[in-house]
């Protein structure tokens, strides 16, 4: 991916209204990547610069450019008003007249439901791997209890059987 990466920096170097850059997470870029919730690499993140979004789409350098060209815009936001609709218009001015501390808390609210969600959704994971476990140890050992109870002189004996059957035709 490093490559068309790459190739896609320089087809938008001289963009006046686009930025395709990298962060290097594991060096200076640390406190910029756990900022905005990079977890996995590479990750790739697009929007406006204080609501990134998570890029789902293709990583060659067809998929890039074609969703460059077509997302990467000015999109709704306070410093664009002018490109949201009437809903998104409302809620940007009920944002703008609430006081400091009150949009804070907001803002901590709605973030404290994604910790819980990422959490419950990691128990969760966590439980369905413990029940894989349990599972397949139980099928281990009633495989292998079958295989004790002489399961395979069974199989053997009719197999002779039924050469001896042959055999006297």
């Amino acid at each position: 991916m490093k490559p068309d990466w790459d190739k896609l920096m320089d087809a938008f170097a001289d963009s006046s209204t686009q930025l395709v850059g990298d962060v290097d997470c594991t060096a200076e870029g640390k406190p910029l990547c756990e900022q905005f919730g990079v977890k996995g690499y590479p990750s790739i993140k697009w929007g406006d610069p204080s609501d990134l979004q998570d890029y789902k789409g293709g990583r060659d350098y067809a998929s890039l450019e074609t969703f460059a060209n077509q997302s990467l815009k000015p999109v709704c936001s306070p410093a664009n008003v002018d490109l949201c609709d009437d809903a998104k218009k409302a809620d940007i001015q009920k944002y703008q007249a609430m006081a400091a501390t009150d949009l804070q808390s907001a803002i901590a609210a709605e973030e404290q439901k994604l910790e819980d969600a990422e959490k419950d959704y990691k128990d969760k994971v966590q439980n369905l791997q413990d029940t894989y476990q349990k599972l397949t140890a139980e099928k281990e050992e009633t495989v292998a209890a079958v295989k004790a109870s002489g399961l395979g002189l069974m199989k053997s004996v009719q197999a002779a059987a039924g050469k001896e059957t042959k055999d006297e035709l």
